[in-house]
């Protein structure tokens, strides 16, 4: 154990600082404070030396200038035990501080406001809080480093049981400083990244990644039983469990697909989807999510057990029951009645998870490990398509009843994994060919899909979420019964196709938008 006779208390969120502050005091560590810390902790009773009093210069410069002392960085960085070390304190009067509380000031908090200035974010920037940290860490053998609350409890404990914490806190608690310093860092450049170079939106992709994502929750495994896994950063930020056992990987991967696919639908009439494996298998709107769910499921009657189920609106008990006769593994909701609670919590097992808030507003960008330690980043694929954005290719314009199912059929073929073919009513799903190495397969398996289901394709709209290579598969389409066709465009045969379409009396829209999904 590291004996703890001197500590020094700095923190904007004071949450559960004077629990711990009492716990010092009554050890018998002497506490050094800063401002509005040593000021709560004289309210709370709870003894503390002023930092300017205990270094003997004043703090200046608005606060900015309060830790950087001799005093202050020498007694956590000496060395305790080394003879030169030990000499350079005495000479100059510096004690050894043992214990370092610290957390820095709100910078992601202040920055998250959509109405923060420039100014206000720099003067957000902690200088003297990291710089303690840092310290505090490298000299880990001797000192204690808290930057989370969290651990308050534990550095209590061993300090009242033994007046000291041991090597593998002290350790444990110098590694989650320099994570926490690198995150802050890598926040505040991304900021001013954004804000000092000319153009940059908000999806402007840094010189450098630097991830900091706190762990949620360890998983069971994997993709498969033989790989660990767990999860981290904001999920409960956006998603809240309200029934059913814990979430699996695949679970998380899922039901990740399914709210993106059904925030494509915010503010329509109810819409209701069904994913496996990522990919959608049954999309369907109605005046009501029982009237969604019968068009949705009926695209695929197989493929939605042990699926996720999307809604884009509070799931009611009519809706409920009809889900409940088959076996799902997690639906998630803006919200659930009370009724549908009740119908859907007699299934121990179920997943029910409440969207907290739209996943369209997280972060513009996407990371994906490749491996050999290296990362790809991109924008995310929020690129939406409404009729002003098509150009309509073919001799015969689509009719109203076309042009609905386009732009319904558009939103989904984004989510469905690449090559992509989706035939679609106005208001409803009808066949769905996802994954495949050739798009004539893709459209192959929609069909056969549809048919299975007792679905007919006659008059129906096909999307594809990139340009036909060549007229087969658009003939196949045609054969099958769609009567119009939306696809990027952008193919050196983009003649060929559209005089195939033309032969066919097909419509076709061109969106200049293509939207592969690996």
């Amino acid at each position: 154990m590291s004996k703890i006779q001197r500590a020094l208390l700095s923190v904007s969120d004071k949450t559960g600082l004077i629990s711990l502050a009492q716990t010092l005091a009554k050890a018998g560590v002497e506490i050094i404070s800063t401002g509005g810390t040593a000021k709560a902790l004289r309210e709370a009773g709870v003894a503390a030396t002023d930092l300017s009093a205990y270094t003997g210069f004043p703090e200046m410069m608005d606060g900015r200038v309060k830790t950087l002392h001799p005093k202050i960085h020498g007694g956590l960085l000496y060395i305790r035990g080394n003879e030169k070390h030990e000499a350079a304190a005495r000479s100059h009067q510096i004690q050894p501080i043992d214990l370092v509380v610290v957390n820095l000031y709100p910078f992601e908090q202040t920055v998250a406001r959509p109405d923060v200035s420039l100014a206000e974010a720099i003067e957000n920037i902690d200088i003297g809080g990291p710089s303690m940290l840092r310290s505090a860490a490298k000299n880990h053998e001797s000192v204690t480093v808290v930057v989370d609350p969290a651990d308050y409890g534990e550095v209590a404990r061993q300090i009242a049981e033994a007046g000291g914490t041991s090597p593998e806190l002290r350790r444990k608690l110098a590694a989650k400083v320099f994570a926490r310093t690198a995150a802050y860092d890598a926040a505040i450049a991304a900021h001013l990244q954004k804000a000092f170079e000319p153009g940059a939106g908000a999806a402007a992709l840094p010189g450098a990644i630097s991830i900091h994502a706190p762990l949620v929750q360890h998983l069971r495994y994997g993709e498969n039983p033989h790989q660990a896994a767990a999860l981290y950063g904001r999920f409960q930020d956006y998603f809240q469990q309200l029934h059913g056992k814990e979430l699996s990987y695949n679970n998380i991967l899922d039901l990740t697909a399914a709210a993106a696919l059904i925030a494509e639908f915010a503010g329509d009439a109810p819409t209701l989807a069904i994913l496996k494996h990522m990919n959608p298998c049954g999309v369907g709107q109605a005046e009501t999510l029982r009237g969604a769910w019968d068009k949705a499921f009926a695209t695929d009657k197989q493929a939605p057990f042990g699926g996720i189920i999307a809604v884009n609106q509070a799931l009611d008990a009519p809706c409920a029951e009809a889900i409940a006769e088959i076996f799902s593994e997690v639906i998630i909701a803006p919200d659930f009645t009370a009724e549908a609670l009740v119908v859907l919590q007699r299934k121990k097992n179920l997943r029910l998870l409440k969207m907290l808030k739209n996943p369209r507003d997280a972060r513009p960008l996407d990371v994906r490990s490749v491996g050999a330690d290296s990362f790809l980043m991109q924008e995310r694929d929020l690129k939406s398509t409404g009729a002003a954005d098509l150009k309509i290719v073919s001799r015969r314009q689509p009719s109203a009843a076309e042009l609905s199912a386009m732009l319904f059929g558009w939103r989904i073929v984004k989510h469905v994994k690449s090559n992509a073919i989706l035939y679609a009513g106005a208001d409803r799903t009808l066949g769905i060919g996802a994954g495949q190495m050739s798009r004539v397969d893709a459209s192959r398996i929609a069909v056969w899909k549809a048919g299975e289901a007792g679905l007919s394709l006659r008059g129906s709209v096909v999307c594809s979420d990139a340009f036909f290579p060549f007229p087969d598969g658009l003939i196949a389409a045609a054969e099958a019964g769609a009567t119009a066709a939306i696809q990027p465009g952008g193919s050196v045969r983009d003649a060929e196709v559209i005089a195939a379409a033309d032969e066919r009396d097909l419509a076709m829209a061109l969106t200049g938008a293509r939207h592969f999904r690996h």
